[in-house]
């Protein structure tokens, strides 16, 4: 949302330009892409809308999967390097033929990265199943390939399950607090974030997400001036089940 109520106009115009709009939306669309602030904010708030509809009852199975997606590409670069990465991604529908990567694209195309890079997105909400996305009229930002993270569908459970065996497991096993520190991060979450939602200190926060890290059920990396939690596939099984088993 920051990045919609702060792009800049020009941006904006650009892209509203490839769209279609129904007749009666039309002076509304200009508003926005002309940088009206009321009618940008008017977009935010739908946005924010659609949101707690269609994405936030399924997140916490969204964050699962793409936890789980991510350590599998970690393994796969760790086991036969980018060769490897590329040649596993939704074959065959996308083909490494080095040094060029095959993907779908609506007209026969060829970019070139240019030092670039590519960024792999790994993506939930999609009609299809891997897309090629770049702008022809910025080189400077690298293009990015989606490829779908789901294994099955998703179940819509909210952010807030029923307490249960596994939850009392879970406190018994972690303690009240820190169980609720693990739940947090399964959402990724900063430290300052993490305090406010355990009611608690930054100072408390941290120490609990230290021992969390200390134990491999979170993982924690800096992003500006602020640090991300985000919870490991370990810590995900132990939150499901609400206890570990022996390897």
């Amino acid at each position: 949302m920051d990045n919609l109520l702060h792009v800049p106009t020009s941006r904006l115009r650009r892209e509203f330009e490839g769209l279609d709009f129904h007749p009666g939306h039309l002076p509304w669309a200009r508003r926005v892409s002309e940088g009206d602030s009321d009618a940008r904010q008017e977009l935010a708030e739908a946005v924010r809308a659609c949101h707690r509809l269609t994405v936030e009852p399924y997140w916490h199975g969204v964050r699962s999967e793409l936890v789980a997606l991510s350590t599998r590409y970690a393994n796969l670069m760790l086991e036969g390097g980018i060769d490897l990465l590329l040649r596993s991604l939704c074959a065959p529908l996308v083909r490494w033929r080095p040094p060029v990567l095959e993907a779908p694209y609506p007209r026969r195309t060829e970019v070139r990265l240019q030092g670039r890079g590519l960024i792999i997105t790994p993506r939930v909400f999609s009609t299809r199943a891997v897309s090629f996305l770049w702008d022809p009229l910025d080189t400077a930002q690298p293009p990015r390939l989606t490829v779908p993270a789901l294994r099955g569908p998703l179940t819509g459970v909210g952010l807030v399950e029923p307490a249960g065996s596994s939850d009392q497991s879970l406190e018994s096993l972690l303690g009240r607090t820190r169980a609720a520190a693990l739940r947090v991060t399964a959402e990724g979450c900063t430290t300052t974030e993490l305090a406010r939602r355990l009611n608690v200190s930054a100072a408390a926060a941290s120490q609990h997400a230290t021992v969390l890290r200390n134990t491999d059920l979170i993982t924690t990396s800096r992003r500006g001036g602020s640090v991300l939690h985000l919870i490991t596939p370990l810590g995900l099984a132990l939150l499901k089940t609400g206890t570990t088993t022996e390897p």
